[in-house]
């Protein structure tokens, strides 16, 4: 409990709520409705939580925003890529809806090894 915000965190909240919204047209095409509500409801959650904890950051924190952000955008296109030949290479013709989906899965994920594995002497 009582965790100091990070600016680390909100940079993967911020990735979550792109992952969730991304995974939406993959649920309006399949006609699963259940799940998209599920997801909705979720995508509603981990908003207020993000902007809970925008509030709370320190100014220091806020100042770093923009260059993690910078980062999540670039892994999050690094994983669109990366799924791109991915699936070119080795499964039959997917939907774009899928392809955004597991995109924006391996992005998020390539976004957190990246914010895990940075230099010491980049941490506080």
């Amino acid at each position: 409990m009582g965790a100091t915000p990070t600016a680390e965190r909100l940079s993967l909240l911020t990735g979550l709520l792109i992952l969730m919204l991304a995974t939406i047209p993959r649920y309006v095409a399949g006609g699963n409705d259940n799940r998209l509500t599920l997801i909705v409801m979720a995508l509603a959650v981990v908003a207020v939580v993000a902007l809970m904890h925008w509030r709370m950051l320190e100014k220091s924190e806020r100042e770093r925003l923009p260059q993690l952000f910078k980062r999540l955008l670039l892994s999050l296109a690094a994983g669109m890529a990366l799924m791109g030949i991915w699936h070119a290479l080795f499964t039959a013709w997917i939907s774009w809806q899928l392809l955004i989906a597991h995109g924006a899965t391996l992005g998020l994920l390539l976004h957190a090894l990246w914010l895990w594995w940075r230099p010491v002497d980049e941490r506080h």
